[in-house]
């Protein structure tokens, strides 16, 4: 059972959190609510998320204040944040929402399908990181046991399943960067899908160097 990406919703009012579940359920993935700033941090001690959409205009905490605190955390610096406001004061309100950390920044009203298209690319930027994560602690797992002889055969199974998963996930990732070209997407995300495909050619070359008689172990890409 493939595991659901999470995405936070920010907003002080229920009424907007209702329409942004009404917009994003299509995706079908878990949607978690917040009612305020300090409110989503806390949410984010704990649970993983593949994009946050954040309101600007809260009060306490603003969404700029919020996004701050998010990006100084080493657990969340790198979750994309999409700024959502209706109020729109010119290029330098906007120069600041980017400034704090946002991927994005769409005003309100939104356009339901553009908004849902956003956020449906940086969910599978993250379910391609999850894979990849995967693979690494396989690997990691087939390296420990992988001296001993009564689990060669054992090894070498493991070893070709992760090729072929490896092999999958590579073909999905060029098919995604390709979309993000077509369609000429937003410039966080095509970074972000080069940053996968390097991550992805480094798990290549460390399986390629666990087969037989390669040598010695090679070193494992670095996770984040």
């Amino acid at each position: 059972m493939v595991q659901k990406a999470k995405i936070l919703l920010v907003d002080d009012r229920p009424e907007n959190l209702l329409a942004l579940e009404a917009i994003l359920s299509a995706l079908d993935q878990t949607l978690v609510r917040a009612s305020s700033g300090e409110e989503a941090l806390k949410a984010l001690l704990t649970d993983d998320f593949a994009v946050i959409l954040l309101d600007v205009q809260m009060p306490g905490m603003d969404g700029f204040e919020t996004a701050a605190h998010i990006k100084r955390r080493e657990r969340t610096r790198d979750i994309p944040i999409i700024f959502l406001t209706a109020i729109n004061h010119g290029p330098h309100h906007t120069f600041r929402g980017y400034a704090a950390g946002a991927v994005d920044y769409i005003s309100k009203p939104f356009d339901p399908w553009v908004l849902r298209a956003k956020v449906s690319v940086f969910v599978e930027l993250y379910m391609k990181n999850c894979k990849l994560r995967e693979q690494a602690a396989l690997l990691r797992l087939q390296l420990e046991g992988g001296g001993e002889g009564s689990h060669g055969k054992e090894s070498a199974g493991l070893l070709a399943e992760l090729s072929a998963r490896l092999a999958a996930v590579e073909e999905q990732a060029e098919a995604l960067s390709k979309q993000l070209d077509d369609d000429s997407a937003d410039a966080a995300a095509v970074a972000t899908a080069a940053h996968l495909e390097r991550k992805l050619t480094g798990l290549r070359r460390a399986l390629d160097a666990l087969e037989p008689g390669t040598g010695a172990a090679p070193n494992l890409p670095a996770q984040g």
